[in-house]
């Protein structure tokens, strides 16, 4: 069901993005070939200092020192974008470099109508942790201009697939909505998303938890492997290695990572549950030389419980509200003196990503 569906909606998003051609006609060749001009094909490397070096002490057997680098940082991109820009919006670099971050992007609307797209990747490694993000849509925005019966006018049409490494956060959306506009610069929507991700909410160590709220964390490390010489006080690895030789070392430094890497295997192991949600929003975009604002929203206030297992509606006791959305405004108050505020806000599932920045600018003359 969740595979037709991105079916469906990938070939209706293409086959409505070809300029003067309604849904009904073929979609060719040279409709791909217009989609893929004025897109921009991009790979690029960046890199940089990352922690400096940290001297650890210890006086167990004597004074030793020991010392903890950590590896340079770098960000390697590819990626593929064909977004319009909005009027607040200035290309100052030649190249993309990879490091870009649009706000706008998340928005539901974009600023023509037609098809927009971005596939990116990005491989990282952060202050010695290495992990992957990625970032892929195509956005459909509708409006007048298609005389054909069966066009439909006045829709927003998105397919989006997030991976934030730091967020902790993979999924899968894609939503259709009924545009209603109320003037040129805001419109109201409304439609259904379908979310494509891992049971958030599940807790692997639930089934662990004993009546006094705490864990049976030394049998559960011998289900996964671990052994404990109780007369020797020793305690073994899987892999058959000595990883703690007192009940301080085994509780304080090897149990967390037995909890974090037991958890993270239950997680694996469990199938992608799909989540259908009501949503509602709107997207406001008015933008003059001076002064400009954009700021868009989405809420999900009802979601269908399919009555799994594994169902959200189980660790939350009923219903919830997810919602995100973004705000970008910017004031020139004189040839000197200027103000901005840019962001955006998620909150999918009670996990939150976000980032924002503002600031002023002052020219001297």
């Amino acid at each position: 069901m969740v595979k037709r569906l991105i079916i469906l909606l990938t070939i209706f998003i293409m086959a409505c993005s070809a300029p003067k051609k309604c849904c009904s006609q073929t979609f060719g060749v040279d409709d791909v070939k217009k989609m893929l001009k004025f897109s921009t094909f991009y790979a690029a490397v960046n890199g940089g200092t990352s922690l400096s070096d940290v001297d650890v002490f210890s006086v167990d057997n004597g004074l030793s020192t020991r010392t903890i680098s950590t590896p340079y940082d770098y960000n390697f991109t590819i990626g593929l974008r064909k977004i319009a820009r909005f009027g607040y919006e200035n290309k100052a670099q030649t190249f993309y470099d990879g490091t870009e971050s649009n706000y706008s992007d998340a928005a539901t609307v974009g600023k023509v109508k037609g098809v927009e797209y971005l596939f990116e990747v990005d491989y990282k490694r952060q202050e010695g942790v290495d992990y992957m993000d990625q970032h892929h849509f195509i956005r459909f925005s509708s409006d007048d201009g298609c005389q054909d019966e069966v066009c439909i006018n006045f829709f927003a049409l998105k397919l989006e697939y997030l991976e934030d490494g730091f967020a902790d956060i993979k999924y899968f959306e894609a939503s259709e909505r009924y545009r209603h506009r109320k003037g040129k610069d805001l419109s109201w929507n409304i439609g259904l998303t379908h979310r494509l991700a891992e049971p958030y909410g599940y807790n692997a160590l639930d089934e662990w938890m004993l009546v006094n709220n705490n864990i049976h964390y030394t049998y559960l490390a011998l289900q996964e492997g671990y052994e404990v010489d109780v007369y020797s006080n020793e305690y073994y690895s899987p892999d058959g290695e000595i990883v703690a030789t007192s009940a301080e070392v085994w509780e304080a430094v090897v149990i967390p990572t037995v909890l974090s890497d037991y958890t993270q295997k239950k997680r694996n192991e469990l199938k992608k549950t799909i989540q259908h949600s009501l949503v509602v929003g709107f997207d406001y975009y008015k933008y003059s030389k001076k002064t400009w604002l954009h700021a868009w929203g989405s809420l999900m206030p009802y979601h269908y419980d399919d009555g799994s297992e594994f169902s959200y509606h189980n660790y939350v006791d009923g219903q919830w509200y997810d919602y995100s959305g973004g705000l970008i405004y910017g004031i020139k108050v004189n040839k000197q003196l200027g103000y901005f505020v840019e962001g955006k806000y998620n909150k999918y599932w009670n996990r939150e990503w976000y980032d924002f920045k503002l600031g002023m600018n002052y020219v001297i003359f």
